[in-house]
């Protein structure tokens, strides 16, 4: 085959392509011969297209060849475009020359395999339709989260992922050891944003974290793409507005965008365009009420659980907040509600359709004494956050903020089963390889 640039795969179907010769490379994910005649499968990142040869045409070194190139080996095809209604997308590509690149391997994934199998085979199993589906939504999530944050001006930053303390408790951070020091692996950037905070007011970060819970659910991973805002000035009502604003600019980003992965994945686009602010509040105890009602074994100070989430949301089509937990269940740093001295100024959005929760926010306490009390309830020791308690000491201000499973909204969003399929190499409490 002579040299020269090569077409994407999407350039056979615009209407003015039939007639006209196009070379190609891609991979292979199909092929069959029928007589003297081969029919390949062909796929790179823009699409996939009908291959057709003719041994009389190839020749029969080259149509030998072709013949034997395995599921995902790499091929080159020069050929000519025609229309065929019997073919996919009713284009297809009639072969004068194909050159064999890579024959490759019999490909060791089909159907019917164990989800263990698979998941050991994770690098090849993502080059499905479904997972290239998935992971090209995903990459429309995190821009339009930066589009969001970028139009509210705040500022994106790098805080650290290794720590000298667990910011949220040590029973569920990854101890290290950090040159005969204990280290951790981050659960939280929050309290970094809350020190970048002060001279730049409106921050975020988007990094992952880790947590060393032993939860074996449908929604839980070990490592995770995590999204974290902190905004000055803020109040609880602001913080719920622009979590809705935010939340809603991203779906109809996603909707608008990839309405073709959307529709391949089982997602209706409308359904995310439909996604419109406010979104319902309900205040913990008011949950505890209804689900009380519906015969679940819960009082005040119950954590909401898997359970309880889907029942609060299995019917709604839009999300829910849940705000004004009690402050045992909630972090140290959260700021005690006025009005009830029993209860947090946070709020958990709940996605709709029972995939629980995928934001959880708060305003953050800026009273040094009551901060100090609150880290001694739990136990932690104050020398490892005295950086921290510094905060409070030099130009505090009232602030609130938020971090973002990116997984979960993705999950909620493509009607995921489990959440491992929304990240291309799971870590869950059962494997960290490949």
């Amino acid at each position: 085959m002579s040299g020269g640039a090569f077409d994407p795969v999407a350039r056979v179907f615009v209407p003015e392509a039939a007639g006209t010769t196009v070379r190609l490379r891609g991979w292979l994910s199909k092929s069959r011969s029928s007589g003297g005649i081969l029919f390949l499968l062909l796929r790179d990142r823009t699409g996939s297209v009908q291959v057709t040869g003719k041994r009389d045409v190839l020749g029969d070194a080259a149509f030998d060849a072709a013949t034997h190139v395995q599921v995902e080996g790499v091929v080159a095809v020069e050929g000519t475009v025609h229309s065929d209604p019997r073919a996919p997308g009713q284009r297809e590509v009639r072969a004068g020359a194909i050159t064999v690149l890579h024959a490759g391997e019999p490909f060791p994934i089909m159907a019917d395999q164990t989800e263990e199998f698979r998941l050991d085979k994770r690098h090849l199993v993502i080059r499905s339709a479904d997972h290239v589906a998935t992971f090209r939504v995903k990459a429309e999530v995190l821009r339009a989260l930066r589009e969001f944050l970028d139009q509210e001006e705040v500022l994106e930053t790098t805080p650290p992922i290794l720590s000298g303390n667990a910011a949220e408790g040590g029973a569920e951070a990854f101890q290290i050891d950090y040159f005969g020091r204990p280290g951790y692996l981050s659960q939280t950037a929050q309290l970094y944003l809350e020190a970048l905070l002060v001279p730049n007011e409106r921050v975020y970060a988007l990094t992952p974290s880790f947590r060393a819970e032993k939860s074996r659910t449908p929604r839980h991973l070990t490592e995770y793409q995590h999204l974290e805002v902190e905004l000055a000035w803020c109040d609880l009502a602001e913080l719920l507005a622009f979590e809705e604003r935010m939340v809603e600019y991203v779906c109809h980003a996603v909707g608008r965008r990839r309405p073709h992965e959307l529709t391949q994945l089982g997602r209706p686009p409308e359904e995310l365009l439909a996604i419109t602010a406010p979104f319902p509040r309900l205040r913990y105890a008011d949950a505890i009420d209804r689900l009380s009602a519906q015969g679940f074994p819960v009082q005040w100070g119950s954590d909401l659980a898997t359970a309880e989430e889907r029942a609060l949301t299995l019917e709604s089509h839009t999300p829910i907040f849940i705000t004004h937990f009690p402050r045992e269940l909630k972090a140290f740093y959260m700021l005690r509600s006025e009005d009830d001295p029993r209860t947090v100024e946070a709020a958990d959005l709940l996605a709709p359709e029972g995939y629980g929760e995928m934001v959880g926010g708060s305003c953050r306490e800026t009273d040094l004494g009551r901060l100090t009390e609150r880290l001694k309830e739990t136990g932690a020791p104050l020398e490892e956050y005295e950086w921290y308690l510094d905060l409070r000491r030099h130009g505090s201000v009232p602030h609130a903020g938020f971090g973002l499973g990116v997984e979960r909204i993705l999950r909620w969003m493509l009607r995921r089963e489990h959440i491992r399929e929304t990240t291309p190499f799971p870590r869950t409490p059962s494997r960290h390889t490949p």
